[in-house]
């Protein structure tokens, strides 16, 4: 299983918002929505064996699963569409117990340390940061949850947090990237461990 958990800073946390403007009014929602589908689509399929976990303004997260998502289509307007539909649930969302808001989407009551806490006990946590560890250098972890922020850095809290909690640190290039260009960058570092031909 790989999974990405994408910390926003900015993003609503209720479905006032509009489809129109994702990247003014909606708190640049469409970094979140373009991570969702760098993380989810291959060419003409979807990967089954992966999650994202959007934690929006330590509050809530959506998470998107790949085995079970419907609806989901590879253009931001779409993703921002269940991102809503999931917030328009989250008072169905009691304690730690997920609301389903449609088919592979979930809405739980979880800010970043709880989401934390409750991915690492099966996971390697990877937290990808300018700062870490050359990913060329380092073997790719088994299954991986890699945490990256949204188009800001993490806050001293938000570091602090996984410092304490990551297992690695890694820079998956000599450049900065944005975030959904991470991901898919996260997954080629995966797809080519000891690939050769096909």
């Amino acid at each position: 299983m790989r999974q990405f958990l994408v910390v926003s800073h900015d993003a609503p946390t209720t479905p006032e918002f509009s489809l129109d403007d994702l990247a003014g009014g909606a708190g640049r929602l469409d970094v979140l929505c373009r991570c969702v589908t760098s993380a989810l689509f291959l060419s003409h399929s979807i990967r089954e064996a992966v999650r994202v976990h959007l934690v929006l303004g330590d509050e809530f997260t959506v998470r998107f699963d790949g085995a079970t998502i419907r609806r989901l289509n590879p253009d931001e307007r779409s993703t921002a569409a269940l991102i809503r539909t999931a917030l328009e649930h989250r008072k169905d969302a009691i304690g730690h117990v997920p609301a389903e808001s449609t088919p592979g989407v979930t809405i739980r009551r979880m800010g970043l340390a709880a989401t934390l806490e409750g991915l690492a006990a099966d996971a390697t946590v990877v937290t990808l940061h300018e700062d870490g560890d050359p990913a060329a250098a380092v073997d790719p972890p088994t299954d991986p949850l890699f945490v990256l922020s949204d188009h800001r850095d993490f806050t001293d809290s938000e570091s602090s947090l996984l410092a304490s909690t990551a297992d690695e640190r890694l820079r998956l290039g000599p450049e900065v990237l944005h975030a959904d260009h991470a991901i898919t960058v996260a997954h080629n570092y995966l797809d080519t461990e000891g690939y050769t031909a096909h």
